[in-house]
């Protein structure tokens, strides 16, 4: 079943090659100037002139021919290149039979086969052709009725019969009569079947636009005809045509050199129309496709296959190729001219696939040597690729400057080269230093900022490049020559490569200053708190020498807490906001008695510490009122106490002081001495 499914997906894209091939050739036959030379090198009257306008219907025509082609279903396509084929079997039947007669008027043996050899065998193959033709005939039209074929039997049973040599020449003209009167039969009996077809298409897209829409069936044509397969498909052919045709009119074969301006020239000669063009960019899609797959799977083996990013289809190559092809009017130079303007094209589609492969590189290096992972062949994959990363485009960039006069385009190419090898130079060294943290076994003090200005750094010198790429483009097109791609092109890099890059780079540092100044704002944890908080940081689960502690009184590192910052203002245990302004606070179990907390009004503080001491100087005095005097088991303590020149009696271990608090809180003595509530822990 599998099996089945490829080839009818062969055939699908296959069959339908031939109906571009005839699109591209009738839009470079010029009809008119095809008319002109007919009249130059005819007479004044010349018949053919007065049949222009109708070649120029049948131009038409086959446009309509090569569209209804390309968009036939698969099976009616099949069909017809069956009934193609067997009229091309009838056709070979015709010209085995006109060559067989030939060659028996031109020997004039008129006797039995058996006695002229040369007859006999001019008879044999004949007779042997003709049965094969019958029967591959059969067989593609997969009737059993294969008299239907055998018309072009009918000379060498006429020879065989001793018939006159002037007779067979009438029977051969006969059975070509009656073979196209069989063909003209079947296509006057399968007349309506296109507008039958054209009838049920018709139908079938209105039901699928009322319901779908118009996207959904460019979508559904787009699937179905499989035109990024086709168009690079039919341009490999042109080429290859191309190359044989070269190779096939020369006797020595060319030089290194000439071999370079050979595949440009090819390339140049294969881009002529707009159909050769579209398969250009298909094809480049494909080879950039092919790349950065090569490239996953390079850093990644198999795995990469799981997660697959839209952005790194080659998409974005074959665009860029088709809008630079647009904007320079590729199609209509020269194809010297056009090899050169190629040339610089292919240039800037090979920078934007070296970015693409960084987009994919950048990400897995980072992970790699921020993880542990010991694999050295993992680490040298890694490691080579941004090496190759770095020094190619570089050197891309200084061959362009050698052999290249500086221009807008040029400009662009060399400004990528220069920002890929940056872009992989803050990987490189943020890789190091993530590997030197590893191999010290211990985090590296402000490793965050430094891994911040490493990308700053390079995100400011991009930013750079991107602000002297857009002077130069508005110097060029105000003194310069002016075009509207152009200008739209500059309006677009100066948007997205300027302005967003300002933006973000803005906000990301207004970010930083906002939680640095949140850091700030946070007491420190001393290491008595740290001690009695015994616990691990939230964020990297490693033990905390430092911390800082946030209002809801959680611990956190520094560092932690910092990079937590950047991405949302919530603390990262409870959710609870941390605002910008906030002020010193203690860690539970730190105050002292009558020290109101850090984040607490004083005013509000006084008053609680006020109340609850009133309420229980209330109760005590309705329990001595209400209690008779009796000696308690608090009571020789205290004259222990007395003694001893202490005026005031000491808690008991289930008598905790809490913050802020002035008076026994956390539990109460039982009748037993034994304390009734549970003890009270601080919130941390």
């Amino acid at each position: 079943m599998a099996m089945k499914t490829r080839v009818e997906a062969v055939l699908n894209v296959g069959l339908r090659i031939p109906s571009i091939m005839l699109l591209e050739v009738l839009y470079r036959w010029d009809v008119s100037s095809f008319f002109q030379k007919i009249q130059r090198s005819s007479l004044n009257n010349n018949p053919l002139f007065q049949y222009k306008y109708i070649a120029l219907y049948l131009h038409y025509v086959g446009y309509i021919l090569s569209l209804v082609l390309l968009t036939l279903p698969r099976q009616h396509l099949v069909q017809l290149y069956l009934y193609v084929l067997t009229a091309l079997l009838l056709f070979a039947g015709h010209q085995l039979s006109r060559d067989y007669v030939r060659g028996e008027l031109e020997s004039g043996f008129e006797g039995p086969l058996y006695l002229e050899p040369l007859s006999m065998n001019r008879f044999t193959t004949a007779l042997i052709g003709q049965v094969v033709v019958c029967t591959l005939c059969s067989c593609v039209m997969q009737t059993k009725q294969i008299w239907l074929f055998s018309a072009h039997l009918l000379p060498l049973v006429a020879r065989l019969c001793l018939v006159p040599l002037e007779t067979i020449v009438f029977i051969n003209r006969f059975a070509m009569i009656f073979t196209g009167l069989e063909v003209l039969y079947f296509i006057a009996s399968n007349l309506l079947v296109p507008y039958n077809l054209a009838k049920t298409a018709y139908r079938e897209l209105v039901q699928v636009v009322e319901v779908y829409g118009l996207l959904a069936l460019g979508m559904s044509l787009w699937n179905q005809l499989v035109l990024p397969v086709l168009f690079m498909c039919f341009w490999l052919v042109l080429f290859a045509l191309q190359i044989y045709t070269y190779f096939s009119t020369r006797d020595q074969p060319p030089s290194r050199e000439r071999l370079l301006f050979l595949f440009l020239t090819s390339i140049a000669e294969c881009c002529s129309t707009p159909y050769s063009l579209l398969g250009l960019v298909f094809t480049v899609s494909f080879v950039a496709l092919g790349v950065l797959t090569l490239c996953k799977f390079y850093l990644q083996g198999y795995r990469a296959f799981m997660n697959d990013n839209a952005m790194h289809r080659g998409m974005t190559e074959g665009i860029t190729l088709l809008i630079l092809a647009v904007q320079t009017g590729l199609i209509e130079l020269q194809v010297i001219h056009r090899a050169f303007l190629l040339s610089i094209i292919l240039f800037i589609v090979v920078a934007s696939i070296l970015q693409s492969m960084l987009e994919i590189a950048d990400p897995i290096v980072l992970a790699l040597g921020a993880s542990r992972d010991k694999s050295l062949w993992k680490h040298f994959r890694a490691v080579s690729l941004c090496l190759f990363l770095l020094i190619f485009p570089a050197y891309m960039a200084y061959m362009i400057c050698q052999f290249f006069r500086m221009d807008f385009w040029l400009l662009i190419i060399i400004s990528s080269s220069i920002l890929t090898s940056l872009q992989v130079l803050g990987t490189l060294l943020i890789y190091i230093l993530f590997m030197v943290e590893e191999f010290r076994k211990a985090p590296v003090e402000n490793m965050d900022e430094v891994i911040y200005i490493v990308n700053g750094t390079y995100r400011l010198l991009e930013f750079l490049v991107a602000v002297c790429v857009v002077a130069y483009g508005v110097s060029e097109t105000l003194f310069g020559e002016w075009t509207v791609m152009g200008s739209t092109i500059i309006l677009v890099h100066s948007y997205y490569n300027v302005w967003l890059r300002a933006q973000l780079g803005w906000q990301s540092f207004l970010l930083r200053r906002d939680a640095v100044h949140k850091i700030q704002n946070m007491p420190t944890a001393s290491s008595l708190q740290l001690q009695q908080h015994n616990d691990i940081c939230s964020i990297c689960f490693q033990d905390m020498k430092s911390a800082v502690i946030t209002p809801c009184s959680h611990f956190f590192h520094a560092a932690c807490l910092k990079k937590w910052l950047y991405v949302q203002e919530t603390c990262p245990l409870c959710h609870g906001q941390l605002k910008s302004q906030l002020q010193p606070i203690s860690a539970p179990g730190a105050a002292t008695q009558g020290t109101p907390p850090a984040n607490q009004n004083p005013a509000e503080v006084e008053r609680e510490q006020s109340e609850p001491q009133i309420e229980l100087d209330t109760e005590e005095d309705t329990q001595a009122k209400n209690t008779p005097p009796m000696i308690t088991s608090a009571e020789p303590e205290f004259e222990m106490d007395s003694l001893s020149g202490s005026s005031k009696a000491q808690p008991k271990e289930c008598d905790v002081v809490t913050d802020g608090s002035a008076g026994p809180a956390g539990g109460l003595e039982d009748d037993d001495g034994s304390c009734s509530t549970s003890d009270v822990q601080s919130s941390s």
